[in-house]
């Protein structure tokens, strides 16, 4: 991770472009004294999550606990002045400072006392949580309106300087003009800026739990962020692109697990077309193969609504088999003709033959399907989904979201010596990188992922219409399920097995084998040198495959080159992982992998002061304090100050005259 010396010249034009933001000898020494100041800091934090699949509450708890740091800073600074109750108190204020307020303003007696106490609590955390940054960086961090009165209280050394009174006075001022709360919530949220310098999010926010437009917009109000798309997350991205493919396949997914909250409440999106068309063309059709999973937050649902619910799902997946088959039928490179099925049905034998076995089928009734032509949707159909598509693509806050999926994202990132990605970089059963020929290029590794995002984006940016367009929504859905996609990682999505085939073993998605090589040193070693890194503190961070914690399974692998850190924040998974989510921690010191245990919701964590139960593993250590200099903003402020330093010689040597009228 060190970097070497930069030996770029810069050119003479350049400099003199850079003379008008330093325009004399001063302002540039000066500029160089700042940065060489910031380059021999400590690295900031670094905070890892994936796979939150939409459950917002767990989410911002451990956003909002930075996976624990909050309350080891309050332990730090506390632990023997102060109860653990009060601790405890003090932990859930910083993590909601809102809402904890309004339960003490409704239970404390003096409470005048209680903000005088807190005041002077919270600053001694913000002030160990600025220590490692510039004096100008945690002013730029700082609310406006706050930004003086803060800065004055964590950078007073009263006991030195005299200014106990002082500083008491601000404290007592503060209270007496009813600006106690507002001030407390501008100290609780700027600790929490503080205490982790850049957030990733390491893939698939979308799908499952209730709301990932929460997530989104917490994201989106998030100071320093970057994403890795999973999956889940192009899927979303292709649904707003206008794929119909894809939004068929988010309607049926969200069906299938009765999750319509995020579509119609988050997104305003309406899904009355579907269900009058399912009402008419299947009121006295079957449906039982595709009844909605019901969970305890379903108690409110009647026999009407569970039968129209089955109704839908099984009108929008009959239209998703027809619509995923035209796409493969139009791109043969994707090497995917054998999930075609709807015209391999035996109808009057009522079974399928899939891999040379033969399955009986539990449904054959498809009213809308033509066993001519299987894959054409009736002009009912198609009307019906273009009008969902049309509500997608005019959904202003997915359309907000996705955009900033796209402005933050990628299919991957190196990052200070680490390669994060969501799925996989594919492998052959020989454990060699997997080579791909789409549209006419044959591409691996680093050069197929680069390929893949750029389409990605031309599925989304292209003149609506035109061919690129079409092709970068078709390849989005490719990455979604389609053959060792690196976003999906398998051989095959088996949703119509698991719809209409009874037998299980028809079910099996086998993984690709990055996910058995990647147990193995050397081939991780050899993944990342593809992408530039080398070197013993060099990792890939996954997301994408539950760690089956429950089963003694680590999320370490290749001897620690390599962390997943998917431990089932998504519900649906604990039972499977029996944990509540893996998140990292990258600081100066040390990297830490933190297991979490599910969480009891917002309401019982303010009432109760009760945080997720977590545990904290440091898995490396580094030999020295890391600095910002070996970082890689360290090595852009590096050449910000060679640049400096040619402008200055650039200066004495008369080759750029100084400006001190500028």
């Amino acid at each position: 991770m060190k970097n070497s010396k930069n030996e770029r010249v810069p050119s003479l034009r350049y400099l003199q472009m850079l003379s008008h933001q330093y325009p004399t000898v001063q302002a540039a020494s000066t500029e160089i004294i700042n940065l060489q100041t910031i380059l021999n800091l400590p690295k900031g934090t670094e905070h890892f999550i994936s796979d939150v699949h939409g459950e917002y509450e767990a989410f911002l708890h451990i956003l909002n606990s930075a996976s624990g740091v909050v309350r080891e800073k309050v332990d730090e600074l506390f632990s023997t002045s102060v109860s653990k109750a009060d601790r405890d108190q003090l932990a859930t204020l910083i993590y909601y400072p809102a809402e904890k307020l309004e339960e003490i303003a409704r239970s404390t007696p003096d409470l005048e006392e209680w903000y005088r106490i807190t005041l002077h609590r919270l600053i001694d955390v913000c002030r160990q949580a600025a220590s490692k940054y510039t004096r100008s960086k945690v002013r730029k961090a700082m609310p406006r309106e706050y930004a003086y009165i803060i800065d004055e209280l964590i950078n007073t050394n009263y006991e030195y300087h005299d200014k106990r009174e002082y500083y008491e006075n601000i404290i007592s001022t503060i209270i007496d003009i009813d600006r106690a709360e507002n001030f407390i919530i501008a100290m609780c949220n700027l600790i929490k800026r503080l205490l982790v310098d850049h957030l990733h999010l390491v893939g698939d926010v979308f799908d499952r739990g209730p709301r990932a437009d929460i997530i989104m917009d917490s994201l989106m109000d998030h100071h320093s962020v970057d994403i890795q798309w999973g999956n889940h997350d192009v899927l979303w991205m292709g649904a707003a692109t206008g794929s119909r493919t894809l939004v068929a396949t988010v309607l049926s997914n969200s069906i299938h697990y009765n999750n319509l909250e995020v579509i119609e409440t988050g997104y305003g999106i309406s899904l009355r077309p579907l269900a009058l068309f399912a009402n008419e063309v299947y009121r006295d059709v079957d449906c039982s193969c595709f009844a909605a999973k019901l969970t305890g937050d379903s108690a409110g649902l009647n026999e009407k609504d569970i039968a129209l619910a089955a109704r839908m799902h099984k009108a929008i997946t009959i239209i998703l088999f027809k619509l995923e088959g035209q796409k493969i039928l139009r791109h043969p490179e994707f090497n995917m003709s054998d999930r075609l099925l709807l015209d391999k049905i035996d109808y009057e034998n009522k079974c399928i033959t899939i891999g040379g076995i033969t399955y009986p089928l539990a449904d054959t009734d498809f009213p809308t399907v033509d066993r001519e032509h299987p894959y054409d949707l009736s002009p009912e159909e198609s009307q019906m989904i273009d009008q969902l598509t049309a509500s997608f693509q005019h959904s202003e806050k997915l359309q907000k979201h996705v955009r900033f999926l796209y402005s933050k994202g990628g299919l991957y990132k190196v990052s200070n010596g680490n390669l994060l990605l969501h799925g996989c970089i594919p492998l052959t059963e020989e454990g060699e990188v997997m080579e791909f020929k789409i549209n006419g290029k044959s591409l691996r590794g680093r050069d197929f992922m680069d390929y893949a995002e750029s389409v990605a984006r031309q599925g989304y940016y292209a003149r609506s219409g035109s061919a690129e367009r079409q092709y970068g929504m078709d390849f989005l859905w490719f990455l979604w399920c389609g053959r060792n996609s690196p976003t999906y990682g398998r051989d095959r999505m088996t949703t119509f097995e698991r719809r209409l085939i009874k037998d299980e073993s028809a079910w099996t998605e086998p993984k690709n084998a990055y996910y058995t090589y990647y147990n193995d040193p050397e081939i991780c070693i050899r993944l990342m040198k593809d992408f530039g890194l080398e070197g013993e503190h060099c990792h890939i961070i996954n997301g994408h495959v539950p760690v089956k914690s429950k089963k003694g399974e680590s999320p370490l692998k290749g001897g620690g080159r390599l962390i997943v850190i998917d431990g089932g924040f998504c519900r649906a998974y604990q039972p499977t992982t029996g944990i509540a989510g893996y998140t990292l921690i990258y600081n100066s010191n040390c990297i830490r992998i933190v297991s979490h245990k599910p969480f009891v919701g917002k309401q019982t964590a303010i009432q109760e002061n009760m945080d997720i139960v977590s545990t904290s593993t440091v898995f490396e250590r580094m030999d020295s304090r890391i600095k910002i200099s070996e970082t890689d903003i360290g090595v852009q402020l590096q050449q910000q100050v060679d640049d400096l330093k040619a402008l200055l010689h650039a200066y004495k040597m008369g080759e750029v005259m100084e400006d001190h009228k500028g």
